[in-house]
């Protein structure tokens, strides 16, 4: 990025949005650019960095530590495993603001989706496909697909700032009550690191997803989530069905 001094834009607002991008697209991961570097890279005084940074800083995205120099706070959202959960509440809850661009919400027949929820191959389908953004960051791509004949009036749901499982229980009657999720680590192809903003050769995670409700499937789910921004955590205690921390005879357990 080259500043533009004509413009009617602060220099220090120019570096703080071309600042913010990079940070969006993981530039910063292992190290964050200390004053002098960033006065080189974009040709500005040492003042204008200092107060674009310390705006990055008041917005908590940075940190600043005598001796320590300048890091980028751990954003990541953390994610319980073995647990329906719904991602717009995580998101909203770990205080970041969640909002969904709606890329498709239609009526769609496909073969492997209506197979996976137990359907007809030609019975019509809801198909949602949401680019999910925490703070205005795209973080999760993600698609489902539900029975029309359960899901039907999710047609008229404006899926912005809302998430589909409350929509899905207000509008249809149909609370999801269990199912099963796969995690796997992948390569997104060029449209889809485009619209999480990741760079070549950067992982993702694969996440499939089947819901059910009184055992019949209602969501069959399948998306991308940008691994630098979740964390996937299980908890378990000594309560857990067949958990044991007791040593058994003849044995010795750290």
């Amino acid at each position: 990025m080259t500043v533009d001094r004509d413009s009617a834009l602060p220099l220090w607002a120019q570096v703080l949005g071309d600042l913010r991008r990079r940070l969006a697209r993981g530039e910063f991961r292992l190290r964050f650019p200390g004053d002098n570097e960033l006065t080189e890279h974009y040709g500005v005084s040492r003042h204008t960095v200092r107060e674009a940074v310390r705006r990055l800083q008041n917005e908590g995205v940075v940190e600043r530590g005598r001796g320590r120099g300048t890091f980028v706070r751990d954003g990541a959202i953390e994610q319980p495993l073995g647990a329906l959960y719904s991602l717009f509440r995580s998101v909203e809850e770990q205080g970041f603001v969640q909002r969904s661009v709606v890329r498709h919400l239609e009526l769609r027949q496909d073969e492997e989706a209506a197979k996976v929820l137990g359907r007809a191959p030609d019975e019509s389908l809801v198909y949602l496909e949401r680019l999910r953004l925490a703070d205005g960051v795209p973080i999760v791509l993600d698609c489902s697909w539900l029975p029309a004949a359960l899901a039907g009036p999710l047609l008229e749901v404006d899926f912005t700032r809302t998430a589909l499982y409350r929509e899905l229980t207000v509008r249809c009657g149909v609370r999801p009550d269990a199912g099963w999720e796969r995690i796997r680590p992948v390569l997104p192809d060029p449209q889809q690191r485009a619209l999480l903003g990741l760079g070549a050769r950067v992982p993702a995670l694969a996440i499939e997803r089947l819901a059910t409700w009184q055992t019949m499937p209602v969501e069959w789910r399948h998306g991308l989530v940008r691994a630098d921004r979740f964390s996937y955590v299980a908890r378990w205690s000594a309560q857990d069905k067949g958990a044991s921390f007791e040593p058994t005879s003849g044995t010795s357990q750290p």
